[in-house]
């Protein structure tokens, strides 16, 4: 009977709109969610063919049903932070996490890149699921295989000078000393001087002091001193030399030759003949450079115009910095900076195949195939953010016009029921 067919058809609609409302009402309610995806009710309409035991109009129909909530994987604003291990996808694919949801251990995935560093060094989200990525070895060489990704990075051992290099300009107008060298007075038997610290096996560091005196026209000696107490068998108090050389230029004020003479390093307690090596450019004649790179001999003051040494003290992690690539570095108390791995990133071949369980989390599934790991900016897969977080992708304003849509739609079918209620009373009245 065709009343029966209207009360079904606006109970369909009913329910339909219903769970419409609901999905709607899921995506207010987590327009602040960080990584949020909304979601959308795709209707269908159902074709009745019998009601009741009644055949029904060939083709009639007998309301509808939300045949599928839609997650809408478009991209959300990024929000930047003030926290570098808050990261953000741009583009496609989602962080891998791992360990225990709701109930459910695994791995899971998902687009909200609140991160932290937990007490054993381990980046995990709010609800301790570990990020997963590469991980690194002491060296700082990524491996290729997938497991928690720690940032703790340990300590960089010390790191003993081998190598100084030095850039200068030694004023050609200056004027050989009048006194001859003397190693007890520097200062007063050179023309010009510049520091540099260097390290020794143990990582202490040592100021060294390199003099430099005129000893004919373009012609230059050098000097690298240490306070002796800083030796093994010095004095304290007492300059003493631990290496020294030669410079020649050219009438054009090019670097021409440098020779250095035996250098051995004794500091106190530290591995015992510390070579270190000067070196003062590409000179013309010894190393078949241009001369002009790094010491010169111009008619200007005597400068420093560039410094460098290998060594370093030990370190400890003091900050992380995480790279559009996903390689996350760590930036030492000693200034070095060493790789500790790189975060990996997860992409389906069907993405919307995920199922939604909670918490901002998704599993694999069949329908999505699985999940398709590599490194950010590879494969189609989106780069790293730091210090950014991904929004909801919730317009409020499409939201409430769905809200209002489904309302009506809502009320409308209520109308219905209630219509084809009181002509079911009429029908019932005929009998009395």
């Amino acid at each position: 009977m065709s009343i029966l067919r209207a009360l079904n058809t606006g109970a369909t609609g009913l329910a339909s709109h219903g769970e419409a409302l609901g999905v709607v009402g899921d995506n207010i309610a987590n327009v602040n969610t960080v990584g949020f995806k909304r979601q959308r009710g795709d209707f269908e309409d159902i074709l009745g063919r019998s009601i009741a035991g009644a055949s029904a109009v060939s083709g009639a129909g007998a309301g509808s049903r939300l045949a599928h909530i839609e997650q809408m994987w478009t991209q959300g604003s990024l929000l930047t932070t003030e926290s570098p291990t808050d990261l953000a996808i741009s583009g496609d694919g989602t962080f891998i996490v791992d360990g225990n949801a709701g109930g459910m251990t695994g791995r899971f995935f998902t687009r909200a890149g609140q991160f932290h560093i937990d007490a054993e060094g381990r980046l995990v989200n709010p609800n301790g699921l570990r990020l997963q990525g590469y991980t690194a070895n002491a060296q700082g060489v990524l491996s290729g295989k997938l497991g928690d990704l720690y940032v703790d990075g340990g300590t960089v051992p010390a790191q003993a000078s081998t190598a100084v290099d030095l850039a200068a300009n030694l004023d050609s107008n200056a004027q050989v000393p009048a006194l001859p060298w003397d190693p007890l007075d520097p200062g007063g038997t050179s023309n010009f001087s510049t520091g540099v610290t260097v390290y020794d096996s143990l990582g202490n560091p040592h100021e060294v002091t390199v003099y430099f005196r005129k000893t004919a026209a373009n012609a230059w000696d050098w000097h690298a001193m240490v306070d002796g107490g800083e030796l093994t068998g010095g004095v304290a108090g007492v300059p003493t030399e631990g290496a020294s050389g030669s410079l020649t230029f050219t009438t054009n004020g090019e670097l021409d030759t440098e020779t250095v003479g035996a250098a051995a390093w004794n500091f106190v307690g530290a591995t015992a003949g510390q070579t270190i090596d000067f070196d003062f450019g590409t000179s013309i004649t010894t190393d078949g450079g241009t001369g002009l790179d790094a010491t010169t001999q111009f008619a200007s003051a005597s400068t420093t115009t560039g410094l460098s040494q290998d060594g370093y003290a030990a370190g400890t992690v003091s900050g992380i910095a995480i790279a559009g690539d996903g390689t996350v570095s760590g930036v030492f108390t000693n200034g070095q900076r060493r790789t500790l791995g790189q975060v990996a990133i997860a992409d389906f071949a069907n993405v919307q195949g995920l199922d939604r369980v909670g918490q901002g989390l998704w599993t694999e599934t069949q329908e999505s195939g699985e999940a398709l790991i590599g490194a950010p900016e590879s494969g189609g897969r989106g780069s790293i953010v730091s210090g950014a977080l991904e929004q909801a992708n919730i317009d409020l304003g499409r939201e409430f016009v769905d809200l209002i849509a489904y309302q009506r739609g809502f009320q409308a079918n209520s109308r219905i029921i209630q219509a084809a209620d009181e002509m079911y009373g009429e029908l019932v009245n005929l009998r009395r």
